[in-house]
């Protein structure tokens, strides 16, 4: 931890010094006034946040919260970074993926910001035998080429080896990465690839292009699967021991096998746990070097890429604001390279302008924000220290539980990981659904007036092995109702609003009701009466006291008036209230019953 320097100011000498006591009783305080009687380190734990895996973030970090020592920039257990300079050297590698052959798509990218390009190639991409188009005027010893080619990486790896020799590149200026990983694709899609033309090709790569990798270790599978923080990294790191054992096997030595890895992984729009996954797998990555006999090789080689589990088809533009907070976290986590997945990835093939707002956002981190003149950020930071430990213990647990069931193909073929991936996300599912994870545009604020996105179909990704999910699946299959049924019949399906009282009575309850069934496509209606709404349902909107006085005559008049079902706005027990809805309730399957009460299927 850097200790600062006594400069002889003491801007509060005046003052006493506050202890972690003092603000403990004065949370005691706050928290009886709202009806919690709680004390010393259970106050504190009341204003706690838990995370999955286990952690938890508090309310107050202090130099009690201490971690151990993560060194210096470009040291074991570089923690704190890769390289000494880390990023101050012009800024990450601003990296673009490409998986069809727009027009000049890669010349504008590489023209406007971008330095190196990921290609998919194969299913779900461009095929091998387009390589040479999509380089077409691409000065190869300048732009980095990674790969991703599934089980065409041997056939995608010769052709682009092919490429460097017919345009005379000098092998020491390759680089990039050919992209094999037989477990990454096995995750993807349920089938087993030889390793052992990957072993061949890491030997050529090792003895001809000292810059170029042949391996990637991507947890994209993992982290698109519903998995946590700490089983991506836990299960990259299993992969790249299991691509050690195989290396070494082949007959490189451990440094050399460590050369021929780099590693991808997910970055969310939770900066904090995003900045700490980053530290923590370095300095995990660094104790498998140690341990395995090369500690001066543990210097983990990341690739960032703008989680696609958070990106939303509905409100497509709000995913501007989670790439760029993600793009945010990764750069001050350290990652080598960020890729920036277009805004309207979730819809379709992008568009030029999505492209290019893509590439804006980390030339903008760096250029205009200056993100990248500062050597780790968020070291120091006790709450970043603390959770880079706490999720670092934690990615290790899961790391050692994988080898203790055989190693990441075992658990992958097994279907344990499958499991443990299934668990994580359906407990996730629970907070998405009650909306403690809200998802702006979709379940809160939707417009349902917003007309669609359209693009091109994108190419269908591999599949067969462990699913892809996305934090807005529920919702987006509750719109489709909606839109199937605004199409087949002219109107969305509606639901009556009935305000009671003054304005200062019903405001907060109408709006939440509004946002909450809008999220399920449904419209609400508060002009009128409900005889003229165009609704069977209606929910009552006030205050408790409000309630009490009208809520069960209110339905009944509701019920006279044609209401099949009415609901009301916070909790109780009213004769003819069917149902109730309120802050925490599970708002997917209110919205599922109410589409299925309106016959909307």
């Amino acid at each position: 931890m850097t200790v600062l320097p006594d400069d002889g100011l003491s801007l509060a000498a005046e003052f006493p010094d506050a202890t972690h006591e003092q603000w403990q009783r004065l949370v005691e305080g706050v928290l009886r006034k709202s009806g919690k009687e709680v004390s010393g380190a259970a106050a504190e734990d009341a204003l706690s946040t838990m995370l999955e895996d286990g952690l938890r973030t508090r309310p107050l970090y202090t130099p009690r919260d201490g971690a151990p020592d993560p060194g210096l920039p470009g040291f074991a257990p570089f923690v704190r970074g890769s390289r000494p300079e880390g990023n101050t050297a012009g800024g990450w590698d601003v990296r673009q993926r490409h998986a069809t052959l727009a027009d000049g798509a890669v010349l504008a990218d590489l023209e406007n910001g971008v330095t190196s390009l990921w290609l998919v190639v194969g299913q779900g991409g461009m095929p091998v035998s387009a390589l040479a188009r999509a380089l077409d005027g691409v000065y190869l010893d300048l732009a980095p080429v990674v790969l991703d080619a599934g089980p065409d990486v041997s056939a995608a790896a010769a052709e682009l080896l092919r490429l460097y020799e017919e345009r005379g590149v000098d092998p020491k200026a390759v680089r990039g990465n050919l992209g094999g990983d037989p477990l990454g694709h096995e995750a993807r899609t349920g089938e087993a690839q030889d390793f052992a033309p990957l072993a061949a090709l890491a030997r050529r790569t090792a003895e001809q292009y000292p810059g170029l990798r042949t391996l990637t270790v991507d947890a994209l599978p993992y982290h698109e699967a519903g998995g946590s923080a700490a089983q991506e990294l836990g299960a990259s790191l299993a992969t790249g021991v299991a691509y050690l054992r195989e290396l070494t096997a082949a007959g490189l030595t451990v440094d050399a096998a460590c050369a021929q890895l780099e590693f991808r992984y997910a970055a969310t729009a939770d900066q904090f746990l995003t900045i700490a996954k980053l530290r923590a797998a370095r300095r995990l990555w660094a104790r498998v070097a140690e341990v395995s006999g090369a500690p001066g090789a543990g210097a983990q080689v990341q690739h960032a890429v703008t989680s696609p589990v958070m990106m939303s088809r509905r409100d497509p533009w709000v995913n501007m604001l989670r790439t760029t907070v993600a793009t945010l976290a990764a750069g001050v986590g350290g990652a080598d390279s960020v890729t920036v997945l277009p805004f309207d990835h979730a819809v379709g093939l992008p568009d030029a302008f999505a492209r290019r707002i893509a590439r804006n956002t980390s030339t903008i981190l760096v250029e205009e924000s200056h993100l990248a003149r500062v050597i780790d950020p968020a070291g120091g930071s006790w709450y970043v220290e603390r959770l880079t430990d706490e999720l670092a213990h934690a990615a290790w647990e899961f790391f050692r539980s994988i080898e203790r069931d055989g190693g990441q193909a075992a658990v992958l073929r097994s279907g344990r990981i499958r499991t443990d991936l299934a668990t994580t996300w359906a407990e996730r599912s629970k907070k998405l659904a009650k909306r403690r994870e809200p998802i702006t545009g979709v379940s809160e604020f939707p417009l349902l007036s917003e007309k669609p996105l359209e693009r091109e179909p994108a190419p269908e990704p591999p599949s067969g092995g462990l699913p892809r999910v996305r934090r807005d699946e529920a919702y987006e299959a509750l719109r489709a109702r909606s839109d199937a049924h605004l199409a087949a019949t002219g109107a969305r399906p509606r639901i009556y609003l009935a305000t009671l009282g003054t304005a200062a009575e019903y405001t907060a309850r109408s709006t939440f009701v509004a946002n909450l069934f809008q999220a399920g496509g449904i419209e609400p209606v508060t002009e009128g009466g409900f005889a003229d709404s165009g609704a069977t349902e209606a929910v009552l909107c006030s205050s408790d006291a409000q309630y009490a006085e009208q809520a069960e005559r209110t339905a009944e008049s509701l019920k006279a008036a044609g209401a099949r079902h009415v609901v009301l706005a916070g909790r109780g027990d009213y004769a003819g209230i069917d149902s109730y809805v309120f802050a925490g309730c599970d708002a997917v399957d209110v919205l599922s019953a109410t589409l299925d009460r309106m016959g909307v299927s």
